[in-house]
């Protein structure tokens, strides 16, 4: 390796876009590393001959002992806006910027929100069935639902929250919106009604779509007490992070008929046991942590994935993608 060339370890199944960004740049060395390396081997390859000046992550968790292990380490990026793998107060005390994607990804995932919340309404996987099976005759035993003139809640006014609720707007829908950390007036801007209670909105909503990061604050959000509040006929939907539903608490509620149904894209273990009880009901749409994932959005999130890291290789880091920006100062 060249001395003057920033070493960066990249996840081997990057998007193609990534990669072409770095062919780029004679001054970068790319290091491809397995999305299956073991947490002992990935140190080891921090620690191996020459500084490590960047680390591109896709799920690999990084922590204190990954940071200590990186010599010349300048920058920290996700292909992904979440960071629950990543530990932020460490990277923060040793002044190395953690990065995402923006919004790279957040149109696929204000998609699949809204897929789930159509297959839900719909019936998808119960009218596919009855024609499959011979069953055409009982089509009229469980109706679908329009979407339009239902009142969707969403959890979370950020990248994906905002997109969901444009593209809810669309669809005729009533528009109500709980994030603690955006000003009203930023919410009806966006037409939609702003509420501060969460436990007093829920009644209103015939959709519930989760949007927020998990934190301490919202892990456990949706528990039994919560999911009680909302009407028998509703319908809740998480593409955000597993943890800010009570998985017990949900599959109580989709059993006893408390709400009608789940969309669920990411769950507390993942993969999930093949024992969980919420793979066996009929009233959930699942999928496999797939809702930021398309063909279109892997090669944005690559491409800005790489960017981030080149902007602080280059003195020019991209501020709104920094999750730590008091490191800049």
């Amino acid at each position: 390796m060249a001395r003057n060339k920033k070493r960066v370890l990249v996840p081997n199944v990057m998007g193609a876009a990534g990669w072409d960004v770095l062919k780029e740049r004679e001054d970068v060395e790319p290091v491809a590393f397995p999305t299956t390396i073991s947490p002992g081997d990935f140190n080891a390859l921090l620690r191996s001959d020459g500084e490590v000046n960047g680390v591109i992550l896709g799920l690999t968790r990084f922590g204190e002992t990954e940071c200590a292990g990186a010599r010349g380490l300048q920058v920290v990026a996700r292909i992904g806006v979440g960071y629950d793998t990543v530990d932020v107060p460490v990277l923060t005390r040793r002044r190395i910027p953690l990065m995402v994607v923006g919004t790279a990804n957040s149109p696929t995932v204000a998609e699949q929100a809204l897929f789930m919340m159509m297959a839900l309404a719909k019936r998808g996987a119960h009218v596919d069935r009855l024609v499959r099976t011979g069953r055409w005759s009982e089509r009229l035993s469980a109706l679908p639902v329009d979407l339009m003139s239902k009142t969707l809640l969403i959890v979370g006014f950020g990248r994906i929250g905002t997109r969901t609720a444009k593209r809810c707007l669309a669809m005729d829908m009533n528009v109500l919106v709980y994030d603690p950390y955006v000003p009203a007036d930023q919410v009806r801007a966006a037409g939609c009604e702003p509420v501060g209670d969460l436990d007093a909105a829920l009644p209103r909503a015939d959709f519930v779509s989760i949007h927020c990061p998990r934190t301490p604050e919202t892990e456990g959000m949706f528990s039994t007490a919560r999911l009680e509040r909302m009407k028998p006929t509703a319908y809740l939907v998480n593409t955000a992070r597993g943890g800010i539903i009570d998985e017990t608490a949900l599959h109580a509620a989709l059993t006893g008929g408390t709400i009608a149904g789940a969309g669920i894209d990411v769950f507390d273990r993942e993969p999930p046991a093949p024992d969980n009880p919420l793979l066996k009901l009929d009233n959930v749409v699942t999928a496999p942590h797939m809702a930021g994932v398309t063909r279109e959005s892997i090669d944005r999130m690559a491409g800005q994935a790489v960017r981030n890291v080149l902007s602080v290789f280059d003195g020019k880091p991209i501020r709104e993608n920094v999750i730590n920006p008091e490191v800049l100062a």
